[in-house]
């Protein structure tokens, strides 16, 4: 069993950043970020490998979300800038699937955190 733990969302204005934080219970092979509005599925964010190396993102934030993972804190994390109110989700962690963006892969997930981006 995995266990995680996601912190940092909030509310901010249009433009503004976040960086959202995952603390996992042990080590995890590939981590994501997901996010889900109310009403919506579920849509992937972003996937890195273990070592980082290699990450992926949907197209909607390329370029203004970066994904990086720290081994030795077991730690995953999310840092989001020029945030548009379209960013406005519940965003989850998740651990035990692959690079794809694709929410039946994950395995575990945390309980989320809100952000909220106002125009």
């Amino acid at each position: 069993q995995v266990q995680l733990a996601e912190s940092g969302g909030g509310s901010v204005q249009a433009g503004g950043s976040l960086r959202l934080s995952c603390v996992s219970s042990r080590y995890t092979i590939s981590m994501g970020w997901f996010r889900q509005v109310q009403g919506k599925e579920r849509e992937g964010v972003a996937t890195v490998k273990s070592d980082g190396s290699i990450a992926n993102y949907a197209h909607s934030v390329k370029g203004r979300f970066f994904i990086s993972k720290d081994n030795l804190k077991n730690t995953l994390y999310l840092q989001m800038n020029s945030l548009k109110p379209e960013d406005t989700a519940m965003y989850y962690c998740a651990a035990g699937g692959g690079l794809a963006l694709r929410e039946a892969d994950f395995t575990y997930w945390g309980q989320g955190t809100q952000v909220t981006v106002s125009s």
